[in-house]
C-alpha cells in the first residue's frame, strides 16, 4: 500500500475508481459507493492526462509489489483484475467489489443499514447471489455484448476509447478501440461463450465474429437460456419489491445491477432486455440514476427469491463443484496453469453439463476461492439459519447441495 503522503502528492483527496463503464464490476462498485454515501471520481473518465498517468502507475506498482489488497487480506487463489481498483485518500489500492462491500460496512457504515444483511441467513443468501452473478452473470452479459453488438453494428471498443481519451496516446483511440473489440471477441470462449461450428454473420469480419473452438461444445443456446431464466426470476422480484430484500439496497442488488446493467449501453442487448423484462429494465435504470441511494430498512426474506435461488442452485452451484474438482485433479497431477493462461495453453480443461447443455472450460483458481468462501459461510450457519435459507430456496437439504 502507498502512504498517505504519496497519495496527497497525487492530489487525491477523495476516492478514485480506476476503471471504465464497460466493466460490470465498475458499475457494481460505483453503486455500492453511492449507497454508502462515499464521494468518488472515476478515472480515467474524470481525470486529466497527468492525473490519469499517475493513477495508472499507482495501480500497476501496487499490483507488481503485491500490495494491492482484497480486504481484509489477499488469497493465493485470487488474481488481480484489469479493473476496477479503488484508490483511497489514505493511499490504499483495493480491489474486489464483493470484499469492498463488507469493507464499506465497516469503514463507512450507513444509517440506512448495511450492504451485507446482519441476519445470518439473509447474509448468506446475499453473498450467494452476489458471487453467483459475479461469475455466471459475467458470462451471460459478456456474451450478450460481444455477440449482439457484432450483429447490430454497435462498437463498445469505440466507447471505451472515448472514455480513455485522456489516458491513451493522442491519435490512438481508433486503433485502441479496434484492438479492444478483437480482444474481447477472441476471449469469448474463455468466458464460456463458444459459437457453433461454422457460425458466421454476413458482412462481419472474421476478427469480430464470435468464435467456435475445436473440441468445445457450443454454448450460445445455454447462455441465452440462462439469461432469459435469470431475467424472469428478477422480474418477479422487482415487480413487487423495491429491492431483493425489501426496501434496502444490498450487495446482492449491486451485483445483479452491475452485471445486467452492463448491457444497458449495448443497443441490441438493451432492447432485448427491455422486451423480456420491462420492470427489470426500469429497475436497472433507476439504480443507474442513483435511485437506490435513499433506500433504508431491515432486510427481509421472501418467497419472491425462490425462483432466482433455484436458478442459482441449478446453474452456479454445479459449475463451482465441477471447477473445484477439476482444479484439485490438476493440482494432483502437478499442473500449474489455470485461468486464462491455462485456457490458451489447453491446460486444466474439464467437461461438464449445465441445464442439460454440455460445456468445456478451464479450471479457474478465483472460482475455487469463491466456492470455498461460500461453503465456509454455509458451514458457519446455525441449524435454524440453514433451515431459513432452505425454505427461501424451496430445497430441503442444502448440506448435500453445498458439499
Amino acid at each position: 500500500m502507498r502512504s498517505a503522503a504519496s497519495s496527497a502528492a497525487l492530489g487525491q483527496d477523495t476516492y478514485i475508481v480506476w476503471g471504465a463503464e464497460l466493466s460490470p464490476f465498475v458499475l457494481k462498485l460505483e453503486a455500492l459507493l453511492a449507497a454508502a454515501d462515499v464521494p468518488f471520481r472515476r478515472l480515467p473518465r474524470d481525470g486529466g492526462r497527468l492525473e490519469n498517468l499517475r493513477a495508472a502507475i499507482t495501480v500497476e506498482r501496487a499490483k507488481r509489489s503485491g500490495t494491492a489488497m482484497r480486504p481484509p487480506g489477499n488469497d493465493p487463489l485470487d488474481e488481480y483484475p484489469l479493473v476496477p481498483f479503488l484508490l483511497t485518500p489514505a493511499g490504499e489500492v483495493l480491489y474486489d467489489s464483493s470484499a469492498l462491500a463488507s469493507w464499506l460496512d465497516e469503514s463507512h457504515p450507513r444509517p440506512a443499514g448495511p450492504l451485507v444483511p446482519t441476519d445470518p441467513a439473509l447474509a448468506f443468501v446475499a453473498r450467494l447471489l452476489d458471487e453467483a452473478f459475479d461469475e455466471i452473470g459475467l458470462y451471460m452479459v459478456h456474451h450478450n455484448r460481444w455477440k449482439l453488438a457484432a450483429t447490430d453494428n454497435d462498437d463498445p471498443g469505440a466507447r471505451l476509447a472515448r472514455e480513455y481519451s485522456n489516458h491513451l496516446p493522442p491519435g490512438s483511440g481508433r486503433l485502441f478501440g479496434e484492438w479492444f473489440g478483437r480482444r474481447q471477441v477472441r476471449r469469448l470462449p474463455y468466458l464460456f461463450s463458444v459459437a457453433p461450428q461454422g457460425y458466421a454473420v454476413p458482412g462481419l469480419s472474421a476478427s469480430l465474429t464470435p468464435p467456435s473452438r475445436a473440441g468445445f461444445p457450443a454454448t450460445h443456446a445455454l447462455l441465452e437460456q440462462m439469461w432469459e431464466r435469470c431475467l424472469q426470476a428478477v422480474e418477479q422480484i422487482v415487480s413487487d419489491r423495491r429491492f431483493l430484500f425489501g426496501d434496502i439496497f444490498t450487495i446482492a442488488d449491486a451485483s445483479i445491477y452491475g452485471q445486467l446493467s452492463m448491457n444497458l449501453a449495448d443497443r441490441a442487448a438493451a432492447a432485448r432486455l427491455r422486451e423480456l423484462a420491462p420492470r427489470t429494465f426500469a429497475w436497472l435504470v433507476a439504480i443507474r440514476d442513483r435511485g437506490h441511494v435513499a433506500s433504508q430498512g431491515a432486510a427481509q426474506g421472501s418467497t419472491h427469491l425462490t425462483p432466482l435461488l433455484q436458478f442459482i442452485l441449478e446453474a452456479f452451484v454445479p459449475l463451482m463443484h465441477a471447477n473445484e474438482h477439476a482444479y484439485e485433479q490438476c493440482r494432483n497431477r502437478g499442473e500449474s496453469l489455470f485461468n486464462e493462461r491455462g485456457f490458451e495453453a489447453g491446460a486444466c480443461l474439464y467437461d461438464g453439463e449445465l441445464l442439460g447443455h454440455p460445456f468445456r472450460s478451464v479450471a479457474k483458481t478465483f472460482q475455487v476461492r469463491v466456492w470455498r468462501d461460500i461453503r465456509g459461510h454455509w458451514s458457519a450457519l446455525a441449524p435454524d439459519a440453514k433451515a431459513q435459507v432452505a425454505s427461501l430456496a424451496g430445497t430441503p437439504d442444502l448440506d448435500a447441495t453445498f458439499f
